[in-house]
Formats: C-alpha cells, sequence, structure tokens
C-alpha cells in the first residue's frame, strides 16, 4: 500500500454512526442545525475566538471574508500558497499584487509590504504557511500605517498560537480550511473568525444567502452554510487533536533526526511560536534537479510526497506578469514529506533511507 503525503484520520465508527442516529431521529439536516450550534461553541472554546463561523470550505472562507471587509482593489498578497488565496481575490473581483516571501519563514516579506503600495491598495491577505505564523505584528504595523484591512488565510494554522494567544485573533479576519487532508477536518469545512462584531454580523447573514427572517434580507449573501453530518466528524475529531499534534510531532522530530547534515532545508518557525501544529512536514531540497531526483526515488518506492506549493502564484496565467524571485526559487524545490497520526516509526525511517540515497 502507498505511502500517501497524507492520510485523513477517521475517527472510531460507532462514534459517527452515535452522531448520525441523532440526526435520523431529529431528520434536521442543514441550516444551522443543532451539531452545527455545538461544534461553533466548541471551536470557539478550543481555540480561544470571539466570532467563529463554519462554512462548507475554506475557499468561501475566504471569499466572505473579502465581501464583509468591502473590500475591492488591489490586494497585497503571498505568492507561496495554495492556488485558493490568489484564486479567491480575483473571483471576488479585486486584483492580487505579489509580495515575496522570506526564504527562511516562507511566510510573506512584512519588510516588502510599503514598497508594494499603490492608491488602488485596499488589503493585505497573507497565508501562515504550512501553519507557520506570518510576521504578524510586522504586518499590523504597516496594515495600521497605510489603513488597510488584514485577511489571514490560516488554512493551515488550526490550534497554532503566537505569544501564547491564538494565531487567528490576528488581523480583520482569519480564515481555517477543515479539507479531509487538514490536521482537524470535517471532511469539508471551513469557518470564519474575527474579533470584530459588526465584521460579525455581517458574515452571519452573508454565509446564509443574505437572510434575515424567512422573508426579508440584509445585504447579498451566498450559501456558505455546512450540515449536520459535517458538523458529526468534526465534533468525532475535535477530541483527538491534541493527540494528533503530540504524533505528528514525534514523526517530525525523527524527520528532523536523520535529515541533519544532508542539505535537506527546512522552515524556520516564527520566532514567539507558543504553539506550533505539525500541520505538514515540508523540506526544501538544494535544486529542482534534486527534488525531481528525490520524488522518483520516493514514488518508485510506493511513496508519495507532494510538491506545495507548486508554481509559484504569481506565475499564473491570469494573474499577470509579476516578479517574486524568492518564491519562483523556493516553489521549484519545495517538497512535503508524508506526515499523518497512522505513519510509522519504520515507514519514517524508509522514506528517510530512500531520500538520502538520491541526493
Amino acid at each position: 500500500m502507498s505511502i500517501n503525503v497524507t492520510k485523513s484520520y477517521l475517527p472510531p465508527f460507532e462514534e459517527y454512526v452515535g452522531y448520525l442516529a441523532g440526526i435520523w431521529e431529529r431528520a434536521y439536516l442543514t441550516n444551522a442545525g443543532p451539531l452545527v450550534v455545538e461544534l461553533e461553541k466548541s471551536l470557539k472554546e478550543y481555540l480561544g475566538v470571539k466570532h467563529l463561523f463554519f462554512v462548507n470550505n475554506g475557499t468561501i472562507a475566504l471569499q466572505i471574508a473579502l465581501k464583509a471587509l468591502d473590500v475591492k482593489g488591489e490586494i497585497l498578497t503571498t505568492p507561496f500558497s495554495y492556488v485558493a488565496t490568489t484564486s479567491s481575490i480575483v473571483w471576488e473581483g479585486s486584483v492580487p499584487v505579489f509580495v515575496d516571501i522570506h526564504p527562511e519563514t516562507l511566510c510573506l516579506d512584512p519588510a516588502l509590504l510599503e514598497a508594494a503600495i499603490t492608491p488602488r491598495t485596499v488589503a493585505i491577505m497573507a497565508t501562515h504557511v504550512y501553519g507557520n505564523p506570518c510576521d504578524v505584528e510586522a504586518i499590523e504595523a504597516v496594515a495600521q500605517r497605510h489603513g488597510l484591512r488584514v485577511i489571514y488565510d490560516a488554512a493551515h494554522a488550526f490550534g497554532v498560537t503566537y505569544k501564547d494567544e491564538s494565531v487567528l485573533t490576528y488581523g480583520d479576519v482569519s480564515t481555517l480550511s477543515f479539507h479531509a487532508t487538514k490536521l482537524f477536518h470535517t471532511v469539508e469545512g471551513g469557518a470564519i473568525i474575527t474579533n470584530d462584531d459588526e465584521i460579525a454580523h455581517r458574515i452571519s447573514y452573508m454565509r446564509n444567502f443574505g437572510h434575515n427572517g424567512p422573508e426579508a434580507f440584509w445585504g447579498v449573501g451566498v450559501n456558505g452554510k455546512s450540515s449536520e453530518f459535517h458538523a458529526a466528524m468534526g465534533l468525532c475529531v475535535l477530541p483527538k487533536v491534541d493527540e494528533l499534534i503530540q504524533r505528528r510531532r514525534e514523526l517530525s522530530e525523527r524527520y528532523d533526526a536523520q535529515l541533519a547534515g544532508t542539505g535537506v532545508q527546512r522552515p524556520l518557525i516564527q520566532p514567539h511560536t507558543t504553539r506550533y501544529n505539525y500541520s505538514y512536514y515540508p523540506t526544501v531540497m538544494p535544486s529542482e534537479e534534486v527534488l525531481l531526483a528525490v520524488r522518483e526515488a520516493l514514488n518508485a518506492a510506493d511513496v508519495i510526497p507532494r510538491r506545495y506549493f507548486y508554481p509559484s502564484l504569481n506565475t499564473l496565467e491570469y494573474t499577470g506578469t509579476q516578479s517574486a524571485p524568492v518564491s519562483e526559487d523556493i516553489s521549484t524545490r519545495a517538497l512535503c514529506l508524508p506526515l499523518y497520526y497512522e505513519l510509522t516509526d519504520e515507514q519514517v525511517d524508509t522514506i528517510c533511507a530512500v531520500l538520502k540515497s538520491a541526493l
């Protein structure tokens, strides 16, 4: 059986079926059902955030965030992220302006922000890459000086804390993905987080078509709701998250020990990160040629790593020609190795042996 880059954690079957029995009894499947309400409450408590809205995926979370902040114009963003970070900006009628990344943290480099600001700049959308927090204080300082909104794509940053506070409390809005490949998942899903009561009010209507009661509407909305079935999965997975993170940490440290001295680089975790979630095991190879050789050797051993993120988003056809040399370089050399709860120590040893033989 292949060792894939990730494997979704599934709770004991009987736990999920227990929730299904309740759904069948109530026949209440969607539209803010009791399990959705319970999950939102549990997530707010676990993450330590004020307002959290459970939605049907992480991409609609980004799109609703942009709508709720009423930003349209140029949005400074990272070229080193999943495509949804950029496509959500374009989809909502704004223009992504790429700010290159820091070569060690791989997050947007705040030292480059001000040079990219124009009279048309309205917001910053940065990604906590692989769960590694952005330099949130530097980004906030720039945003305040220039009156810009800040959105964090925190798809990878579930449970991450910076200076003992949830990283999700920074910026005007943060978004999460609960896709099946994520540390915490609801099969498909996501969330929108904000500390601002007015923004929260807008989001609450926007994710449900704009409904203000059954026969009235408040502004433009979209169908961002999720179902009781997805919430049930989240309620099963959430109590296991701390154990999932601990096992991922153990596996990551095993990788670290075996790959030390090989020339394979690892991102620098942002200083003052008091809890990292080990959502991925990213490596940066010495060159693209080495990456391709390593991937070929791993594939031959039935191991499936992932070039994540590739390509650099500033090279997409619909974003125009923009330069981001650090991101373009890193994207050709970044490779995520398998990391998931059920991965064994022996499998990590095998992966490392094959990788080192290909260097």
